[in-house]
């Protein structure tokens, strides 16, 4: 009954350390978000469209460049809708929910999607329009509105584009003239980790094999 207990214990203790070791969450690195829309709205990037009313899925897409890449999905994954070029906009307050924002349009026009933002970041995605789009949209919306300044046409041409901004006037500014950026740039991993660190189970581990060769030792003897 002792060696039973003692190997209960043991048990214990190595079903601890399983829980101690972290787990990665996939959400907090590409911010996968599911967003239902109850009116049409217009999205740049490659496959620039609008989406009718709907569920659609956004996240981050991992690029070799230091690219802010979305790409905007339907909820089972197998079809892309559009894959947009963004650029990291400030907010200083966070909000608990997802925040979703719009460029005015003209009369009859669906909305243009002009920023995302995850729910505990201050930080947030600002998507950038083809020139002539982005023209049309700052002269409605009487603000500056980013633009692409060559043709997008496809994935691999967003991590080359060059972004700038556009004035109502029509007047071509820097894009760092309209994005606001505070100090500090957002330390967020741009990759998923490959795995967890298992430290905390290696350590337990090893102290679960002195615990079972010492009870051995004891009642063998």
């Amino acid at each position: 009954m002792k060696l039973f207990a003692k190997s209960f214990a043991v048990a214990i203790v190595f079903a601890t350390c399983l829980m101690l070791v972290p787990r990665a969450s996939a959400d907090d690195w590409n911010h996968k978000t599911v967003v239902t829309f109850n009116a049409p709205v217009e999205v740049p990037g490659v496959g620039a469209q609008v989406l009718p009313a709907g569920t659609y899925v956004f996240q981050l897409v991992e690029s070799p460049s230091n690219r802010h890449i979305v790409r905007i999905t339907n909820q089972r994954g197998n079809h892309v809708y559009t894959t947009i070029l963004a650029v990291p906009n400030y907010r200083l307050r966070t909000t608990d929910k997802t925040v979703m924002t719009f460029k005015e349009r003209a009369e009859g026009q669906p909305e243009a999607i002009h920023a995302w933002f995850y729910p505990g970041h201050e930080w947030g995605e600002e998507f950038v329009y083809p020139k002539s789009k982005a023209i049309e949209i700052a002269k409605v919306a009487n603000e500056p509105v980013l633009y692409t300044t060559t043709e997008v046409a496809k994935v691999e041409d967003l991590t080359t584009a060059t972004i700038e901004a556009v004035k109502p006037s029509g007047d071509v500014v820097a894009m760092n003239e309209v994005v606001e950026t505070p100090p500090a740039a957002p330390e967020e991993p741009r990759s998923l980790p490959a795995t967890a660190s298992y430290m905390p189970l290696l350590a337990c581990a090893g102290l679960l094999s002195l615990a079972t060769a010492a009870a051995m030792s004891k009642y063998s003897a």
